[in-house]
């Protein structure tokens, strides 16, 4: 007979904890570099669940470091403002008047708006940026065009280097480091980074345990209209084929092409999941049958 106070549901919930335990243990102190941008930003609700999700991790001692782009937002700021994005390989073309928009909409609007949510639901989140502490430091990026010329992409650039020291007193303090892509190149200059390169430079110099690419796609698929071909696991090996043969293609190229490099330079895994699934940073890491794309070396 049963028990009068048996609760199945509660019986359910405590199992899920015992699962995520032996996890919780395994990655307590370690690093995870989560990349958040593109669509997922757009759903208001979802980001601030999102958030919720990277405070519980910080509050089992896990070390959650937030980096972050925004490119619809800046394209429509520069709408706003009259100026057409113009984009080369990929890479939005970036002028000064460009620059101005971009730096503004990722490290004075969606930074400081992540992290007063955080601070808001009780977490303790502070902004590393040009406007506050700089950790990004950058050099100009310049593209080989098709008969090995090179291609002036303007104060776009990619991430040299961080502030190793400060990054890491962030996360010992019990903070959240948001990241927004700017860098900082050597004269002082601001430069406009891609947040996917930028995350994955983080993960690479710190050796992070985790890269996590927050995406608006369950993860890569073989065939993406068929939702049968969602590749829960994918080596290195693979993952350059599969971009030969056009099967990897798109926006998803630079994330992948970025995993492998932090990979080669000591990070654990690599994590591709779906930013709109509820709690699936948690689902990902903490169960034992994940709900994304791993990619490992």
């Amino acid at each position: 007979m049963a028990h009068p106070i048996f609760d199945a549901e509660a019986v359910r919930k405590a199992d899920v904890l015992l699962e995520a335990l032996g996890w919780i243990r395994r990655f307590r102190d370690r690093h995870v570099v989560i990349k958040l941008g593109g669509s997922a930003l757009e759903e208001e609700e979802a980001v601030k669940a999102f958030l919720t999700d990277v405070i519980f991790m910080e509050s089992v001692g896990m070390r959650p470091i937030l980096v972050h782009g925004g490119g619809k937002a800046i394209s429509a700021a520069m709408e706003k403002s009259g100026l057409k994005p113009h984009f080369v390989q990929g890479r939005r073309y970036t002028d000064d008047a460009t620059l101005e928009i971009v730096a503004s909409t990722l490290a004075g609007e969606i930074c400081q708006s992540l992290v007063d949510e955080i601070n808001r639901q009780g977490g303790d989140a502070v902004g590393l940026s040009y406007l506050t502490v700089n950790c990004l430091r950058g050099k100009r990026l310049t593209l080989t065009g098709s008969g090995g010329e090179p291609i002036d992409l303007g104060r776009v650039g990619e991430v040299s280097d961080i502030d190793r020291d400060l990054l890491l007193m962030t996360c010992r303090d019990k903070k959240i480091p948001v990241i927004p892509s700017i860098a900082i190149d050597d004269d002082g200059g601001r430069l406009n980074v891609n947040a996917d390169t930028a995350a994955a430079a983080i993960a690479r110099l710190i050796q992070a345990e985790k890269l996590v690419f927050l995406s608006d796609v369950p993860g890569i698929f073989l065939d993406r209209h068929d939702p049968g071909t969602l590749q829960s696991h994918l080596n290195a090996e693979t993952c350059r084929k599969l971009i030969a043969q056009g099967i990897i293609d798109s926006g998803m190229v630079p994330k992948v092409e970025a995993a492998i490099e932090a990979l080669e330079a000591g990070v654990g895994k690599v994590h591709v999941i779906d930013a709109r699934i509820p709690h699936s940073v948690l689902l990902e890491i903490y169960s034992n049958a994940g709900i994304g794309t791993e990619i490992v070396l």
